[in-house]
């Protein structure tokens, strides 16, 4: 009876040893579970293998300020010059918090006097008289480092659904500005130089010195933008960007009229098209017109006075407000390298 008892207390010891067993499994088995669901990675720096590239397309608007715009201010523009752009890029992941993007776009900047210049307002009827108008196709390859608000610590799974960023780089682009002559052909005008760049000028010229202008040249790019992710693999993004340029070239105006007598034919049908001006636009147009300079002629006819020819306060643009152009973009972007690569939860 005694050893029965005996047995007894040690089969009823052991069940309950083996479910307080049970019992402590099946919660840490329940803690680790919600350990792995929420995930992202070690605090402590970035793990390399967390790293990743990207691969994006983008649509973009491109718009022009400078020279040729209604008015002269440095933040006036028409919006119905804006004109498509597209581009392709590469992006790697360095960091929780930033980014490197290579990139290349093509599109198209323009202007034009005679559309955008209103010829009864004060302040842009000289304008509308100066008559000037360009298309410029831009080429540009850009390296621009992207800053995240939110962080992402984790892998490109476990990514933030969306963060807003800011970004700033260097950029070179190759331009080359055009005009149209009267059959409607686009000719390029920096070969012409039509502020005297091959001219023989004088001295005592106000653009004396003038060098032609680069084709290549440089620029910053800098804005703000959202990235928005879409699934594990695919992010799209809206952006707002300025670049700011070393040149005052992208529309071939910056500083004063020349005596068209020192210009090719060709340079100075582009350099002075005020004589194309129908005087009817509105009585601030016709007045300016009939303020000619008797004393010299272009096509038989008097030179408005104030435009095509040389003299301090003939001012064809402002050699003191470098050109900027803006660019609106919406990039899809698909992540790719480490895209087969597994998360390791430690």
């Amino acid at each position: 009876m005694r050893r029965v008892l005996i047995v007894c207390l040690a089969l009823v010891s052991l069940l309950v040893s083996v479910d307080s067993y049970a019992q402590l499994s099946r919660k840490k088995i329940k803690k680790n579970n919600r350990h792995i669901a929420h995930f992202k990675g070690k605090k402590r720096g970035f793990d390399p293998a967390k790293k990743y590239n990207s691969l994006g397309v983008s649509l973009n608007a491109m718009n022009y300020y400078g020279d040729i715009a209604p008015l002269p201010n440095r933040i006036s523009t028409d919006l119905a010059f804006t004109r498509p752009a597209l581009g392709v890029s590469f992006t790697h992941r360095f960091g929780p918090f930033y980014q490197l993007t290579g990139g290349f776009t093509y599109g198209t900047l323009a202007g034009s006097d005679a559309e955008s210049a209103d010829p009864n307002n004060q302040g842009s009827s000289y304008r509308y008289v100066r008559n000037l108008s360009f298309r410029n196709r831009i080429k540009e390859l850009s390296l621009v480092g992207q800053f995240d608000l939110f962080p992402n610590q984790g892998t490109y799974i476990s990514r933030v659904r969306w963060t807003p960023f800011a970004f700033v780089g260097i950029a070179a682009f190759h331009h080359n500005p055009q005009a149209q002559d009267a059959s409607g052909e686009w000719v390029d005008l920096q070969p012409l130089g039509t502020e005297g760049q091959f001219a023989q000028l004088n001295p005592t010229d106000v653009n004396y010195g003038i060098e032609p202008y680069k084709k290549i040249q440089l620029a910053i790019p800098f804005g703000i933008g959202a990235r928005f992710r879409v699934n594990e693999v695919v992010d799209i993004s809206a952006e707002f960007g300025f670049r700011y340029l070393f040149t005052d070239y992208i529309d071939d105006v910056s500083q004063n009229y020349v005596d068209l007598s020192l210009l090719t034919p060709e340079a100075a049908r582009f350099s002075y098209r005020s004589d194309l001006v129908n005087p009817a636009a509105s009585e601030r147009v016709a007045a300016i017109m009939a303020n000619t300079s008797t004393s010299l002629t272009y096509n038989g006819q008097p030179i408005v006075n104030g435009f095509g020819s040389e003299h301090p306060d003939n001012m064809r643009g402002n050699i003191n407000d470098r050109d900027i152009y803006t660019m609106t973009t919406i990039r899809v972007t698909y992540i790719l390298g480490k895209t087969f690569h597994r998360a390791k939860f430690r």
